[in-house]
């Protein structure tokens, strides 16, 4: 008799101080499914250090309604923006110390590994991220917003990157995404 695969639960945050989006999945054996995504809007708020407890409290909500066993988030990118970026870093600084709070694992990605983990392209826009998450997790996106779509794109990507024994994925073209990964593909 097979060992049954191990169900996990992973959170993904894509950390803003306008909008934090996240996502939701649960993991058994090779097949993701979409639990929950969202986002915390923190445009009406103008104390940035208010928007950074609002992050935190949200984040542990999360937590506390989906019991996730690891977090996976987007690192802040490199910009010339040196105050956008130290924004940045502190919205996600507080998205991790809510996890840490919570035992959680901590894992961070870069933006172009998840674009490229999701759609096979390390530049890929926002919205092809989303287009190609509604194809894996089978979902309507609706009026979701593309902050929340990135927070799941960062839970997908962790999923790919722990659930799959390979160290190194490399792609050559789009052709070549499609022929190593044909489950993540829909062909029309």
């Amino acid at each position: 008799m097979k060992p049954q695969p191990r169900e996990r639960i992973i959170l993904g945050i894509d950390p803003g101080t306008s909008i934090t989006g996240y996502g939701v999945i649960k993991t058994s054996g090779t097949i993701p499914e979409l639990i929950a995504i969202g986002s915390i809007d923190l445009s009406k708020l103008d104390d940035h250090y208010v928007k950074l407890k609002h992050i935190f409290d949200r984040t542990i909500g999360i937590i506390d309604e989906y019991h996730p066993d690891e977090l996976a988030i987007e690192a802040p990118f490199f910009g010339k923006n040196v105050q956008s970026m130290l924004k940045l870093g502190r919205a996600q600084g507080a998205a991790i110390a809510a996890a840490l709070t919570r035992s959680l694992p901590i894992f961070e990605y870069a933006p172009r590994k998840i674009k490229m983990s999701i759609t096979g392209q390390g530049a890929a826009s926002k919205e092809q991220v989303a287009a190609m998450l509604t194809n894996i997790l089978k979902f309507k996106l609706g009026d979701t917003k593309l902050d929340a779509t990135d927070g799941l794109a960062a839970a997908l990507c962790h999923f790919y990157q722990t659930n799959n024994p390979v160290f190194e994925k490399s792609y050559n073209s789009w052709k070549d995404f499609m022929n190593k990964n044909p489950k993540r593909v829909k062909k029309t």
